[in-house]
């Protein structure tokens, strides 16, 4: 068994990368995508949870969560959301029962505070923009990009350019 350990902040908010297993691109459709949604609404069905940003990419995806008041179960429900897609892909299985869908980990990071989140939701979506899948990042048919234009916290021009912000930055 693995030592690894996470940081874990009751009520936080956290930045996650979580890559598909041998980086198979599995995210390339509109009903693969609709799969992992439903996965997403499974989950937050029973251990609620508010996605603020989030992209999907062919085999990989990010995402920034804030979880309710005294709860810091992150990881309970990302193996949730990994098991209830990968039910849906393939019924093989390997010696540990593991569907061969997703990397076994995930990568965390605790939001610190605004500046911090700022920076990781322009990576989010300037992301598909980074991996040349598209020109700008409303382009992109599976972020919340346009959700955030519509709240008023982007410009629907922003992202023609590398911003300043994800200079340095790689999650992948």
């Amino acid at each position: 068994m693995s030592n690894y350990r996470r940081v874990t902040t009751p009520s936080g908010v956290y930045f996650f990368t979580v890559v598909t297993k041998n980086r198979i691109p599995i995210f390339t459709s509109e009903p693969r995508v609709e799969l992992l949604r439903n996965a997403f609404r499974k989950v937050q069905r029973r251990q609620p949870f508010t996605i603020d940003a989030i992209v999907v990419m062919p085999d990989h995806l990010h995402c920034i969560w804030r979880l309710p008041d005294a709860d810091q179960d992150y990881s309970g429900r990302w193996r949730e959301i990994k098991k209830a897609f990968s039910r849906c892909i393939t019924t093989q299985t390997n010696t540990r029962r593991e569907r061969p869908v997703w990397q076994r980990r995930f990568w965390e990071h605790a939001i610190r505070d605004e500046r911090d989140w700022l920076r990781h939701m322009d990576y989010i979506h300037y992301n598909p923009v980074k991996h040349g899948h598209v020109r700008r990042p409303g382009d992109w048919p599976w972020s919340s990009f346009r959700r955030c234009v519509a709240r008023g916290w982007y410009d629907a021009s922003w992202g023609g350019v590398e911003p300043d912000s994800v200079l340095g930055m790689d999650f992948e």
